[in-house]
């Protein structure tokens, strides 16, 4: 079995991985990793090697956690061998996520122009060509982002939620930026995707994130929603780096 640790900005996933299939997800805190050892041991020796991947500097109590795992364990850096090409030009600065997303849309659809759309902390937008090339993407405020940063950097505007009365158009304060910030996000996406698929003909979408479901994808193009993507991808760039941790 495998042990796929993805530390995100604002909490962590712990995944086991049998033969290639997903077998449990736990959710805990990024910072103290509180839920690892309860699984480590649930599964005990039947877990033979494990990968790290994180978006933040980690804890000294997630570190020391960590430190404890009792299997080989690879720690995903910009060194890390891929199952992709990387063609991005800083490859210190890619997110572990991003690059963990589109392995894990590529081993799904392998030869697949693929544009792998992550709604989290922030939206990203990345593309892989059907050779296996990893291009590159872009980066875009993500839903909450923009809510705070309309309270943020204003003097009078509300932090309002994203969920609440939506009519065509804005009635109040309140209505004015949720469909602002929710209609902006689904107008941007949809962009995206109609750009894309205008370039490359029979291109696939995956969505995948926390807020992944939160807009519709009008088009023509295959449309995949994964909200176990990364890790699945985690999974692949460990089974792909076994024999040599």
């Amino acid at each position: 079995m495998n042990l796929i640790i993805d530390i995100g900005n604002t909490a962590a996933k712990l995944a086991i991985f049998d033969a290639g299939q997903l077998v449990e997800v736990v959710h805990t805190d990024n910072l103290t990793l509180a839920g690892l050892a309860p699984l480590v041991v649930r599964y005990g020796n039947a877990i033979v090697r494990a990968v790290v991947s994180t978006v933040i500097d980690l804890s000294s109590e997630a570190s020391a956690r960590l430190s404890c795992l009792p299997c080989a364990c690879l720690h995903i850096d910009s060194s890390t061998a891929l199952p992709v090409t990387n063609l991005y030009e800083t490859p210190a600065t890619l997110g572990n996520d991003r690059i963990a997303a589109v392995v894990g849309a590529n081993a799904q659809a392998p030869g697949r122009d693929i544009l792998v759309i992550d709604s989290g902390t922030c939206i990203t937008y990345d593309f892989v060509d059907a050779g296996g090339h990893f291009v590159g993407g872009n980066i875009s405020p993500g839903i909450a982002m923009r809510f705070r940063a309309l309270n943020t950097f204003t003097s009078r505007l509300p932090l309002v939620e994203a969920r609440g009365r939506m009519p065509d158009t804005g009635k109040d304060t309140d209505t004015a930026i949720r469909l602002g910030v929710m209609r902006g996000v689904e107008y941007e996406v949809n962009g995206y995707v109609s750009a894309y698929a205008a370039k490359y003909p029979g291109l696939l979408v995956f969505l995948t994130g926390g807020d992944a479901f939160s807009f519709e994808v009008q088009s023509k193009s295959e449309i995949f929603a994964d909200k176990f993507l990364v890790l699945k991808g985690l999974n692949r760039i460990l089974e792909y780096n076994a024999p040599h941790i």
